[in-house]
């Protein structure tokens, strides 16, 4: 193997802070191991996490990049020598444990998936760290099936998108919260059954009319202790709550176990960048048979908001702050 460096250029976090942390740089170009592919990145998508890492609160697992970016789409440029069922030049996207804000970054050749024809760099970037996150909590956690109901907090978010069409194809009645009446009329128009806006109604005497005091079945929820109450409160017995984020905080006082109880309820909390590599490949591929078919077809979309040219990173990550996005944001690298 060659000493050799050959330089990319990628985006750094100079020191955790605000937006103006993130700085492009000259950085080593990474060297695919025997089971990775390098890839020359297109597109990236923008997480929640990867703010969380500017600000010094989320490092990256072990092993992974410290270059933020969770999500890539690009073409395939180089291959280890267990890589045969691969070919540069195929356009590929998948999830990454870091490393996605970059100009080349690897990926497990078993991450990674073909893009669509149907679809561009920029909407196959909006994919992975959503749709699988979303896939995971509504198939592997929360046991959704056909005809059951569930709430999505956040339906605006790149995650909500995504369950929100997910759930639809699944055959359940969809009700999802937002924060203004624009994005609620959007999340219709993507397959929800009903939209609540947050800032106009208490979402759990909505629940509960529209379903006739039963609640629903299962609940997604990004917001975390603000959301506490009112979710107990919309949750049908023996249904199913999937924590996947705090927004709002991640602590509640005075909580009575016996609510849980009484209810036969059932609490999960998940995150999916920590998750052993073979969790995530089991995820991606069951993911890629069960739902990119969808994709295929037309009937499930990536929902884009913005594309930021990545020498606007900053401006990318302020846009996220502002929580004005619906979908996700995308970063084009060049």
């Amino acid at each position: 193997m060659s000493n050799t460096i050959t330089p990319m250029k990628a985006v750094s976090i100079e020191t955790p802070g605000g937006p103006d942390a993130l700085k492009i740089k000259n950085m080593p170009r990474p060297t695919p191991r025997d089971e990775e592919l390098l890839i020359q990145v297109k597109a990236a998508g923008i997480n929640r996490a990867d703010i969380l890492q500017r600000q010094g609160h989320y490092p990256p697992p072990p092993g992974e990049s410290d270059i933020p970016g969770l999500e890539i789409a690009g073409v395939v440029s180089a291959m280890g020598k267990n890589c045969d069922d691969w070919k540069a030049g195929q356009r590929v996207f998948g999830l990454v444990g870091g490393g996605g804000y970059a100009q080349y970054t690897v990926i497990h050749r078993k991450m990674a998936l073909a893009i669509p024809e149907i679809l561009s760099f920029e909407e196959a970037a909006a994919i992975p760290e959503a749709f699988l996150t979303a896939f995971q909590a509504l198939r592997w956690i929360g046991r959704l099936t056909a005809g059951e109901s569930l709430l999505i907090h956040a339906g605006a978010s790149g995650v909500g998108t995504a369950a929100i069409q997910l759930a639809h194809e699944m055959g359940a009645q969809v009700f999802i919260t937002a924060g203004s009446d624009d994005k609620t009329h959007r999340c219709l128009e993507l397959g929800a059954d009903s939209a609540i806006n947050y800032n106009k109604n208490r979402f759990a005497e909505i629940i509960l009319e529209k379903t006739n005091g039963r609640g629903v079945n299962l609940i997604l929820d990004f917001v975390g202790s603000p959301y506490w109450e009112q979710n107990l409160q919309s949750i049908a017995s023996e249904g199913r709550i999937v924590i996947l984020a705090t927004m709002g905080g991640s602590f509640i006082k005075d909580f009575d176990l016996r609510t849980l109880m009484k209810k036969r309820l059932t609490l999960s909390g998940s995150t999916l960048r920590n998750r052993d590599l073979a969790y995530k490949i089991e995820l991606s591929r069951t993911f890629a048979d069960d739902a990119l078919p969808h994709f295929k077809a037309g009937r499930i979309k990536p929902v884009i908001d913005r594309i930021f040219p990545w020498d606007k990173v900053a401006e990318a990550h302020r846009h996220m702050e502002s929580r004005q996005n619906f979908g996700k944001i995308i970063l084009r690298i060049t």
